[in-house]
C-alpha cells in the first residue's frame, strides 16, 4: 500500500516509524527546513522536503498512485486543502485529515474528507466511556496495550475502606495502591496509612481486577 503522509511533526514522524515497521511504502512530506534534516537521517528517500497542499508537490510525490493520504500538519486549513486537492485533482481514494479544532469534523465530513481524527475528541469520547459517576473511578492512563491502567477512586464517606489502615486492606490480585492525595498533600501509603474522608486513592490496576477493586471501593 502506497501512503502519502503530510505533516512532519510528532503525529507525522511516529505515523512514517509505525507504517515503515510495517513494510508499506510511505512517503512523508514535511516543508520546514528545520525538520527535514532530522527527518532525513531516519527516513531517507521516504522523505520529501515541500509544501503539501500544492498540486506540483503532491504530483510528484505521486499522490496519483497513492491508495491513502494523511494530512496531519497543525493547521486544519491546510489539512483540509491537502486532502481536498488529493481528492479532487487525484482521484486519491481515502484521505485522513488530522483535526486540532474538533468544531471543524463536520466541515471536513460535508467537504468530502473520508476519515478524520481528533485528539481532543478521542480523549473526550475515552472520559465520557470511562467515567463512572456512580463510584469515580476514573482511569487516568491506560499502559501496555490497554491490559493495565492508572486509575483515580474518589473515597465516598460510606466506603467500606473508610478508617482502615492499608495494611488491613486486602486489595484485589493485580491491583496496588499507588499514592493518596489528601488535599493539597501526597501520601505514599504504607502500612500504617489510614484511609480517612476526602481521600483520592491512585492505584495501578490490571484490566480484570478493575470491577473488584471498584466493588471494594
Amino acid at each position: 500500500m502506497y501512503i502519502i503522509i503530510v505533516g512532519g511533526g510528532k503525529v507525522g514522524y511516529n505515523l512514517t516509524k509505525l507504517l515503515l515497521a510495517e513494510e508499506h511504502e510511505v512517503l512523508l512530506i514535511e516543508k520546514d527546513k528545520t525538520k527535514t534534516a532530522g527527518l532525513a537521517r531516519e527516513f531517507g528517500e521516504s522523505l520529501m522536503e515541500g509544501n503539501g497542499s500544492r498540486v506540483s508537490i503532491l504530483r510528484e510525490a505521486g499522490a496519483n498512485r497513492a491508495d491513502v493520504l494523511v494530512a496531519v500538519t497543525g493547521t486544519d486549513e491546510d489539512n483540509l486543502v491537502i486532502c481536498q486537492v488529493a481528492k479532487a485533482v487525484f482521484k486519491c481514494p481515502r484521505t485522513i485529515a488530522r483535526v486540532n479544532d474538533p468544531r471543524n469534523e463536520s466541515l471536513f465530513s460535508t467537504l468530502g474528507i473520508d476519515a478524520t481524527v481528533s485528539s481532543t475528541r478521542l480523549i473526550d469520547s475515552l472520559i465520557e466511556e470511562q467515567v463512572k459517576a456512580e463510584d469515580m473511578v476514573i482511569p487516568l492512563v491506560t499502559l501496555r496495550a490497554g491490559n493495565v491502567e492508572i486509575i483515580e477512586v474518589d473515597l465516598s464517606r460510606s466506603s467500606g475502606m473508610m478508617g482502615k489502615k492499608i495494611r488491613e486492606i486486602q486489595l484485589p490480585e493485580g491491583a496496588i495502591f499507588i499514592s493518596i492525595l489528601r488535599g493539597d498533600e501526597v501520601v505514599i501509603p504504607k502500612g500504617d496509612t489510614e484511609l480517612i474522608p476526602g481521600d483520592k486513592v491512585v492505584a495501578l490496576v490490571r484490566k480484570e481486577a478493575e470491577q473488584a477493586l471498584r466493588e471494594m471501593l
